[in-house]
């Protein structure tokens, strides 16, 4: 009698809501027939590579935990320091940034996913249409390009003890090697050399996959 309860259970949980979840799921993220298995783990990398900054950054700027350096690291004394957006509070702008930047990482998917080679159906005039290899390709190799060379640009800069612009940081940069709160923001930042190289490489694969499917 339990058994029969049991998967009576796992029948309705597996019905309605929950399995047009699995479905939205599934379509998001798995691979295309052809797509090589690393390809995947290389997506999944891409969002793990942008996410502690997103973190770091709402843990710093917007809950004011002391865990960064200079102005910022005084926790709460965060709060009266400006986005440089009129109107509109660094709380909400870090917020804001974090959510842009893991939603544009997670495009990354669409470079192994069937939605990166047909149009989802929801999509006016475009849907269930074949996407164009090129439509893909060349935002994402040129997104790659400017990431990797944006990333370690200022990746050598900080290093130097510079600004992106060339200018002389001050004594407290966000991030170093002085202190465990420059520690922090050098392992949160640190994954972003990863993004355009991986991103890349996906660029790469899709085009050969799609090449080769479309001959």
């Amino acid at each position: 009698m339990s058994t029969e309860c049991d998967r009576s259970t796992v029948t309705v949980l597996d019905t309605g809501p929950v399995r047009r979840v699995r479905g939205a799921w599934s379509y998001a993220h798995d691979p295309v027939p052809g797509a090589p298995r690393w390809t995947r783990r290389a997506a999944v990398a891409v969002i793990l590579a942008v996410l502690p900054s997103s973190l770091w950054r709402i843990a710093l700027c917007t809950l004011h935990l002391p865990i960064g350096r200079g102005d910022l690291g005084h926790g709460a004394a965060a709060g009266s320091i400006g986005s440089g957006v009129p109107g509109l509070p660094l709380e909400v702008y870090v917020v804001l940034l974090s959510v842009v930047s893991e939603l544009v990482a997670f495009t990354a998917f669409g470079l192994i996913a069937g939605w990166g080679e047909v149009f989802p159906r929801w999509i006016p005039l475009l849907r269930r249409r074949r996407v164009p290899t090129l439509f893909a390709v060349v935002p994402a190799v040129v997104g790659a390009t400017i990431l990797t060379v944006v990333c370690t640009w200022t990746a050598i800069s900080f290093s130097l003890g510079r600004r992106v612009d060339g200018s002389k940081q001050t004594d407290t940069p966000p991030v170093s090697f002085d202190d465990w709160q420059g520690v922090l923001g050098f392992l949160a930042y640190g994954p972003l050399l990863l993004w355009g190289p991986l991103l890349g490489a996906l660029a790469v694969s899709y085009w050969r996959r799609r090449r080769h499917t479309t001959n």
